[in-house]
C-alpha cells in the first residue's frame, strides 16, 4: 500500500532522516516509533504530501506521491484520511458538519446523502447522537473518535494518526486504541500511526518501525514484544524497556 525509497527528509537543507527505505502492506496497522526529535512527526508530513523530500520517492497504491502533478496529487491524496494529533476540529461547528467538510468539498453528492454519511461514520466510532455537539462540548477522547470519523468521511483505504492517544487519560486511550484494532480488522483500513505511547505501541500490536535522532534512521523493525526482548539492540531494547542504559 505504501512504499519509501531512499527517503532523505529535513529543513534548510539539513538532514532529519536520511536514506530511509520501508514499504506499509494494505491492510495492516503500521507503527513509526522513536523519542523526542527523531523525525517521526516529519516524516509523516512528508507521507500525507504536506513537504516534498530532499531526496528519494513515496509511492502510494501504486501511484507516485513525490513529484506528481496538481491532478495526481488530488487522486492520491483522495484516498487516505488523516487524525491530527489536536483533532484539528472546527471549534465552530456542530460535529455532523466537521466529518460532512470532506464530503462536501470533493463529492457531488446530494445534501442528505452526505448527512447520512456523516451520521454513520459518529456512529461507527461510538459518538451516534452526539452529531449537533460542538467540539468544546465534548471530552478529549470524544475529540480525538470524531477527528477519526471525519478521516475516514472519504472511506479511504489508509488512515494517518498523529499520536492518536496523546493527552488522554489511560482508560480513554485504550478504548481509542480498541476501536483502532476494530476498525481494522472490521473495515480493512491500512493504518499508519505516529507514537511513543507504550501502552498503546503494545494494545495496537501491529508492526512497528523505530527512527532515531542520531542515526538518522531506522534502527528497528518488527513486533514490539519480540523489541522489548531482544538486547542485541541496544537502543530498541532501551526504549521498550525504558532504561537509560543497558543492564
Amino acid at each position: 500500500m505504501i512504499q519509501v525509497d531512499n527517503l532523505t527528509v529535513g529543513f534548510d537543507r539539513t538532514p532529519i532522516l536520511e536514506k530511509v527505505s520501508f514499504s506499509v502492506q494494505a491492510g495492516e496497522i503500521f507503527i513509526i516509533l522513536g523519542g523526542s526529535g527523531c523525525g517521526k512527526t516529519t516524516l509523516l508530513r512528508h507521507l500525507i504530501g504536506l513537504q516534498e523530500p530532499m531526496a528519494g520517492q513515496i509511492v502510494i497504491d501504486g501511484q507516485k506521491l513525490t513529484g506528481a502533478s496538481e491532478k495526481q496529487r488530488e487522486s492520491i491524496l483522495s484516498q487516505f484520511g488523516v487524525a491530527f494529533q489536536g483533532g484539528a476540529l472546527f471549534g465552530s461547528m456542530i460535529l455532523l458538519d466537521n466529518v460532512a467538510l470532506p464530503l462536501e468539498e470533493f463529492t457531488r453528492l446530494p445534501k442528505a446523502a452526505i448527512r447520512w454519511i456523516a451520521a454513520s461514520k459518529l456512529r461507527l466510532v461510538g459518538l451516534d447522537g452526539y452529531g449537533a455537539y460542538l467540539p468544546s462540548q465534548l471530552s478529549g477522547g470524544m475529540q480525538k473518535r470524531a477527528a477519526l470519523a471525519r478521516a475516514m468521511a472519504m472511506d479511504p483505504k489508509i488512515l494517518f494518526l498523529d499520536e492518536p492517544s496523546a493527552g488522554l487519560d489511560p482508560i480513554t486511550a485504550v478504548q481509542l486504541d480498541e476501536l483502532i484494532v476494530h476498525l481494522s480488522e472490521m473495515l480493512g483500513i491500512t493504518f499508519v500511526i505516529v507514537t511513543h505511547e507504550l501502552a498503546s505501541i503494545f494494545a495496537l500490536n501491529g508492526r512497528v518501525m523505530m527512527l532515531d535522532k542520531q542515526a538518522k534512521g531506522i534502527v528497528a523493525e518488527g513486533n514490539a514484544e519480540t523489541l522489548k526482548n531482544d538486547r542485541s539492540n541496544p537502543a530498541a531494547w532501551r526504549f521498550f524497556n525504558r532504561r537509560l542504559k543497558m543492564e
